[in-house]
């Protein structure tokens, strides 16, 4: 509950300050977001799933941020960053998409 707070309080703090993105960040910020949203949105599965772990959370968030940017930078240093940036975002959307499937049936499911 304690990252979920402080995910909130992170996207609330980030809309009213504005934050400046530095120059070199910009092309793998919206693949650390995905990366974050799908760490989040499997979080809220295991929670669902009675298997939560704050420490598995922790470092899945962290690893997939990281793991996610760093394909991205590879296929810049390569010459396929868009080609790679697509296959990131494919395979993290699929993701996303399943654990929204997973957490909607825990809802209706009852």
């Amino acid at each position: 509950m304690a990252a979920v707070l402080g995910l909130i309080i992170g996207v609330v703090v980030g809309v009213f300050v504005r934050p400046d993105i530095p120059i070199g960040l910009q092309p793998y910020l919206p693949i650390m977001v995905v990366a974050a949203l799908d760490a989040l949105l499997g979080a809220a599965r295991a929670y669902f799933e009675r298997s939560f772990s704050d420490k598995v959370f922790v470092i899945s968030f962290f690893a997939n941020v990281i793991t996610a940017t760093l394909l991205v930078l590879l296929g810049n240093q390569l010459g396929v960053g868009s080609q790679l940036t697509t296959a990131v975002i494919v395979v993290l959307g699929i993701r996303i998409f399943s654990n929204v499937s997973t957490i909607r049936r825990f809802i209706f499911k009852g």
